[in-house]
């Protein structure tokens, strides 16, 4: 990622199966622990405002 020093940094603490599951999907897709990490949050993040959208008039 293009200037990835400069954005925030986080330290999180994860329980040893999510470990895993995050250390066995960066190998398995060639991608870093970290891209995987926001992969999944950026998944949450689009499920709970398509979740938070008011049906399309009509419906």
């Amino acid at each position: 990622m293009k200037g990835a020093r400069q954005l925030p940094q986080q330290i999180i603490r994860l329980p040893l199966d999510v470990k895993a599951f995050v250390d066995e999907q960066s190998e398995r897709y060639g991608s870093s622990q970290n891209s995987e990490i926001v992969r999944a949050l950026r998944e949450r993040m689009d499920r709970v405002q398509r979740e938070e959208m008011p049906a399309p008039a009509g419906e």
